[in-house]
């Protein structure tokens, strides 16, 4: 019998720690090659990404390209095909951005990282906050949006439901400023920060836009960074336009969590994380709530 996930069916079954755990076997699994996650494919009026398990399971992820609707996520068993399940909605999908993002941080970010700048107020900012809190003890939660009302409800949510210190502050300056973790995560088609207002040590994640002529961060950033970091080096290399870190060293989230590869070098680096969205993770993430 095919099990069907709403939102409010996915959030019940979902916890952080939960959600980090399986991007971590993910990107695990990706860098062995077990999951198979080929870039996203843009048809006119429809997005999907695929992944298979080997020998466990296949699935996707479909959505409109035209319209900020729901999305599908459907998960096969292999060799059977028997469909397993399906969640139908927006949650899965943003919880799971969420979750690389928290994984980005516990690999990248110092351990004593305790401090959090959020530029943004939309689901994925809420989503990065929610898995960053499972994997560091936060100690307060800087906000910005353009909106006073909003960026004010958003931190006041951060306190009520995460129990975490949070502070509305009028500016991306105040936000990111002496932040051991700084967060992007707008809609913004030009650079919203300096990287000289970024401190030594701090890591960074970026949620919006990322390619040639539209980028919520400009080129001195990458340029700061000791190490620049991705899900999906794939899902980079794929844009079109291309991303503005195309030509540069980046280096896969799966490489660092197998120890292949470095993350952070030294306490003063900034890191670098560019979230792109691994392909398979929604099923991977979906069929973790199966069980």
């Amino acid at each position: 019998m095919t099990t069907v996930l709403d939102d409010a069916a996915v959030l019940s079954r979902l916890s952080p720690a939960l959600a980090v755990a399986a991007m971590h076997a993910a990107v695990l699994a990706a860098e062995r090659g077990e999951l198979v996650a080929p870039p996203r494919i843009h048809a006119d009026v429809q997005t999907f990404t695929a992944g298979r398990l080997a020998g466990h399971w296949y699935g996707y992820r479909s959505y409109a390209t035209h319209l900020d609707g729901p999305q599908v996520v459907a998960v096969h068993a292999e060799p059977s095909g028997e469909l397993l399940g399906l969640a139908v909605g927006r949650e899965l999908g943003n919880h799971r951005t969420g979750a690389l993002g928290g994984l980005a941080m516990d690999l990248l970010a110092r351990p004593e990282a305790r401090t959090v700048g959020l530029v943004g107020t939309g689901s994925q900012a809420w989503t990065q906050i929610w898995a960053i809190s499972a994997v560091r003890p936060l100690a307060e939660v800087r906000v910005f949006s353009r909106d006073p009302v909003r960026r004010r409800t958003f931190a006041e949510r951060i306190t009520a439901e995460l129990g975490v210190p949070a502070v509305a502050v009028d500016s991306v300056r105040a936000a990111v400023a002496e932040r051991d973790i700084v967060v992007l995560a707008t809609s913004a088609g030009e650079p919203v920060l300096a990287a000289g207002w970024i401190s030594p040590g701090t890591a960074v994640t970026t949620v919006g836009p990322k390619q040639t002529g539209r980028a919520e961060f400009g080129p001195d950033l990458p340029e700061r960074a000791a190490g620049i970091f991705t899900d999906s080096i794939a899902q980079l290399d794929g844009y079109r336009p291309a991303a503005v870190l195309a030509g540069r060293e980046v280096v896969s989230l799966g490489a660092v969590a197998s120890g292949a590869r470095a993350g952070r070098r030294a306490a003063k680096d900034v890191t670098l994380y560019a979230s792109v969205g691994l392909a398979g993770t929604e099923p991977f993430l979906l069929a973790r709530l199966l069980k």
